[in-house]
């Protein structure tokens, strides 16, 4: 499969343990916003837009602006299916694009022979790079290597025994990373982020367990669990392409519980696909462990990365635009989950920069044989997954709870997003939060059941939470990972809990997310409810400007807020009403600050 980086250097994957191909830039083919050549930022705005259906969200009252940068599809156009076999991986398009984007920066093209954001350091005038690590340097003392289990263009893996220490007489998988292909500061970051990632996310029975990193002057070795059933992609090949329902419904819990844990944490991993998940043994229901955390990164709330990661046929729409979070891995989980059930990409073409211009423009098929077999509850759940408007996918958690695939015996971890939209409730002005508490009581079971369970895992005193409450479950999760991520720092953020109690009526009003309902195909009928709620309640008398300032909306916009406000007694229209859920802000309209 192709790769798409824009870091200056990458770590490489291996098949077996975690090894990343040490690969060239690869920007999308459709013009991007400028960004620095940076790993990652804090991005503005930035995304993309629309549903993953066209013709499902046309009928939609009032859909919200679509983020930053981006345009509704052309064309309701469909990505052909091509059955899913052994990966070719098509030819890079890394240069020329390099190519055009110096060109659009005013640099010319690059010249020929490697990328220079590829090339060494340590010229003349450079200072040499440190490739100490401080790790422990007896490695050939501790492990005795065996075969070659794994190989990328950046390192390899190895079978490898313990000789002595705790770890003697097992079998154990190696990655070795070469410090010679380490050539910027940036790359030897990686690998250092990659083992501090690893480190800090033990625990989760469906993460690679890490045991020690080591180094001496050649090598960086990452000693790891050896799984020894293969890749999930093997296992799909082995059964002509597709999993059955059931099974593929088996395989997507394993994958959500993982990513789940380590988006809690603040981590975001960048390149979900079948070929990073390995069975522990070759026993039919042998679990799966998730590896290759090379492109991973750790990202605090309201952060958002620029570098284009990952590989082609799994990235997402907005890490193509440049401005993404942990929505991107939920896109991913999407193809996968996509590929399982029919044994087709859902986004297809000969070349990655075809490739993305599927990603971008085209919407998956779910009319050729086999969806209409499929259940409409697995269909739903991948739609929701794979609508390009990061903003209306299921987190992991919430796609725990989704109808087809949730079930007792698997408990739902917190989730995170579910302080962020507190966060922004405790903050909003009054009338704001009567328009949430009215749209909460139209909510369907199905919302429910996930706003139960993370109501519970709060651990109510007397029926009300408070922020003490949201500090117990937030530290009951810690680990090093989130202290990294500096994931606690969004406690302070929420310190007006700390003078009021919330019931639970209260709490769903503050942990739902207008976009995410929006996203549902009944959302027709849960805005109607609400707003019917709204007028018994919450609804008043407010004024244009008043209107503006509570959406955030530029004073040269208020033509947008046309038909809002009801002339026979000046209180919100429908469309004021989901407008006003949305929250238009300037950076959604065409207007820009000159």
């Amino acid at each position: 499969m192709g790769h798409c980086c824009s870091k200056q250097s990458t770590v490489a994957t291996a098949n077996y343990a975690a090894s990343r191909p040490d690969e060239q830039p690869k920007p999308p083919p459709s013009p991007l916003p400028a960004a620095s050549p940076a790993r990652s930022g804090v991005g503005g705005g930035g995304g993309v837009g629309g549903g993953g259906e066209v013709s499902s969200l046309s009928g939609s009252p009032f859909p919200s602006p679509l983020p930053a940068g981006v345009a509704a599809s052309p064309s309701p156009a469909r990505t052909p299916l091509r059955k899913f076999r052994w990966p070719l991986p098509p030819p890079s398009p890394a240069r020329p694009i390099m190519s055009l984007i110096a060109k659009r920066r005013g640099r010319g093209a690059p010249k020929e022979g490697p990328i220079a954001e590829e090339q060494a350091v340590d010229g003349e005038g450079e200072p040499p790079l440190d490739k100490s690590f401080g790790y422990a340097k007896n490695f050939c003392a501790r492990f005795e290597l065996g075969k070659e289990v794994g190989r990328g263009h950046f390192g390899h893996t190895c079978w490898a025994k313990g000789k002595k220490g705790e770890l003697k007489g097992q079998n154990v998988a190696v990655k070795i990373i070469s410090k010679a292909k380490m050539t910027s500061a940036i790359s030897i970051e990686d690998v250092r982020r990659e083992v501090k990632i690893l480190k800090g996310l033990a625990g989760h029975k469906h993460l690679i367990r890490f045991h020690d990193a080591f180094e001496d002057n050649n090598n960086v070795y990452i000693v790891m669990e050896l799984c020894e059933g293969g890749e999930l992609l093997d296992r799909i090949l082995s059964r002509g392409g597709r999993y059955r329902e059931g099974e593929a419904k088996d395989i997507v819990i394993q994958i959500l519980s993982v990513v789940a844990y380590f988006h809690l944490q603040g981590v975001v991993h960048r390149d979900l696909k079948p070929e990073n998940f390995l069975f522990s043994t070759r026993d039919e229901d042998a679990p799966m462990k998730i590896i290759d955390f090379g492109l991973s990164d750790f990202i605090g709330p309201g952060q958002r990365l620029s570098d284009v990661v990952g590989s082609a046929y799994y990235v997402a729409p907005e890490v193509l635009h440049r401005s993404y979070s942990l929505e991107a891995d939920m896109w991913s989980i999407g193809v996968i989950t996509y590929i399982l059930l029919c044994g087709s990409r859902p986004f297809w073409a000969r070349t990655e920069s075809g490739i993305f211009r599927s990603v971008l423009r085209a919407d998956p098929n779910f009319h050729d044989s086999p969806w209409p077999t499929v259940s409409a509850e697995a269909r739903d759940f991948v739609k929701r997954l794979l609508n390009k408007d990061y903003r209306k996918r299921m987190t992991a958690a919430q796609a725990l709870t989704h109808p087809w695939i949730r079930d007792e015996k698997h408990a739902v971890p917190l989730d995170i997003s579910i302080y962020k939209l507190v966060k922004y409730y405790v903050r909003a002005t009054p009338f704001k939060r009567s328009a949430l508490k009215a749209l909460s009581k139209a909510l369907t079971e199905d919302e429910l059941v996930y706003l139960r369970a993370q109501y519970n895992l709060l651990e109510p005193k007397n029926g009300y939470v408070s922020l003490d409450n949201f500090k117990v479950a937030l530290m009951k999760n810690l680990t090093e990972a989130m202290k990294e991520s500096r994931v606690p720092e969004i406690l302070d953020a929420m310190e007006a809990l700390s003078h009021k109690k919330m019931g639970f009526e209260e709490f769903c009003a503050a942990a739902i997310s207008p976009h995410q309902l929006e996203g549902r195909e009944d959302w027709d009928q849960i805005a109607n409810t609400a707003f019917e709620y709204f007028e018994q309640e919450g609804n008043r008398v407010i004024s244009l400007d008043e209107l503006s300032s509570e959406v955030n909306l530029d004073p040269r916009a208020q033509s947008l807020l046309d038909n809002c406000i009801r002339s026979t007694d000046g209180k919100l229209s429908f469309l004021g009403y989901t407008k006003f859920l949305h929250g238009v802000t300037l950076r959604n309209t065409s207007l820009r600050p000159r």
